[in-house]
């Protein structure tokens, strides 16, 4: 493990430079092996599905798991939109001069050495790869034991990729063992060769990786994400809203957990939007007054506020005002994401101010919390931390940045 680390460090020096074509070659010439190589990802595939059975894998596991031809030019697909972005690297991002004639710039530059831990899904093999070179980055990945068949088939059209365009193959390794002590050894940063770990998968391995990593770490635990509904909501909005938040994909981190009404409008708009979420299929539990409101709502306890159900399940509850609903936040959120329904200006902008999440919102739904809609291209996923990334980690949060000084002779009195 520690080889692995210390010939990423060396790739990545030369990775930080590499001119954008020549990434973006690597990455074309990746998703030309993909194409050519289904067969062989469709065989890689067939042993992780049937070892999955044979453990008793669930379903939806199952499905995540499992590859067939659409999915597979899915991924190929993807690498040529990561082609299509722009490189963030060598980016200004500020220049000034100071009076004694020095030029300063802030300039992008690649992390380093990105570990990426993951289950399941055998996609974020070429997902996170291709960002992170495209981001000037050498990569280490470590996906979940049911994927790793197929992992390593979608790795070699990786390499296949690097070779072809004169990159170092160890730009992107995989961890070549299902080993559980392999994690162990990259949270401990392979020799201090490991700049970030990005984690990617359930509450189990997110929770692990925060509480063991001795290096930075890009992630989220839970996506406990809250509605409000402002006494100043207009109502076709309110419902239409609360709808696609709760239940357009109800597995995904954006998806809305907790609903919060004003209690101004518990007899008009809370009933109107509590119907309108019980008739798309919604289990509601909630307060005694959310019962009044819609007998067939449960009891909610202590613990709804805080769970991310991932389900066709929300906790809800009448609050005074938007002062209380931002202290419900505060109190059981998870600073991912929160968005308020209201056409009063004043409130959102309160809201929006005074909640500390990473992705807040005005009349939107949580659903939208993704690299992709907010127009950012792929993204390795959603980080509420306060220090260097937060929201969407895409191409830019996956660079940090130097300061270039340029003088003319100058010394210091």
């Amino acid at each position: 493990m520690n080889d692995l680390g210390a010939r990423a460090r060396r790739a990545s020096r030369q990775l930080a430079n590499a001119p954008t074509e020549q990434k973006n070659n690597a990455l074309q010439a990746a998703a030309k092996s993909v194409r050519a190589s289904v067969n062989a990802i469709l065989e890689a595939n067939a042993k992780d599905v049937a070892k999955g059975e044979q453990d008793g894998m669930s379903k939806a596991f199952l499905d995540r798991l499992t590859l067939d031809n659409d999915r597979i030019e899915a991924i190929a697909s993807g690498l040529d939109a990561i082609v299509a972005l722009a490189d963030p690297v060598g980016g200004v991002m500020a220049s000034w001069d100071r009076p004694n004639g020095l030029n300063i710039e802030r300039v992008r530059t690649p992390l380093g050495v990105i570990g990426v831990i993951y289950e399941s899904r055998p996609n974020v093999t070429a997902d996170a790869g291709a960002l992170c070179l495209k981001a000037g980055n050498a990569s280490i990945l470590r996906g979940g034991s049911d994927s790793y068949h197929s992992s390593r088939a979608i790795h070699a059209c990786l390499v296949s990729g690097l070779q072809a365009a004169g990159l170092p193959v160890d730009s992107i390794q995989v961890v070549p063992t299902t080993d559980r002590a392999a994690v162990g050894e990259m949270l401990k940063g392979l020799g201090g060769n490991v700049d970030v770990i990005v984690p990617r998968g359930g509450k189990g391995l997110v929770g692990r990786v925060q509480s063991e990593a001795r290096v930075p770490v890009f992630s989220h635990l839970e996506g406990i994400c809250h509605l409000y509904v402002d006494k100043a909501a207009d109502l076709e909005k309110a419902k239409a809203i609360v709808v696609n938040a709760k239940m357009r994909r109800t597995g995904i981190c954006g998806s809305a957990e907790t609903l919060l009404i004003d209690r101004a409008v518990a007899e008009t708009s809370g009933k109107a939007v509590l119907r309108a979420l019980s008739d798309a299929g919604c289990a509601i539990r909630g307060t005694e007054e959310i019962i009044a409101l819609l007998p067939a709502a449960t009891l909610a306890n202590e613990e709804d506020w805080s769970t991310e159900y991932l389900d066709t399940i929300i906790s809800a509850k009448m609050v005074d005002g938007v002062a209380e609903a931002i202290d419900h936040i505060a109190t059981y959120g998870s600073s991912h994401t929160e968005s308020i329904i209201t056409e009063d200006l004043e409130v959102a902008t309160q809201f929006l101010n005074e909640v500390d999440s990473a992705i807040v919102m005005h009349n939107a739904s949580t659903q939208f919390a993704d690299g992709g809609e907010f127009g950012m291209g792929a993204e390795i996923g959603i980080a509420t931390g306060r220090m260097h990334a937060r929201g969407p980690v895409g191409l830019e949060q996956l660079t940090s940045f130097k300061y270039r000084v340029h003088g003319t002779g100058q010394i210091r009195p």
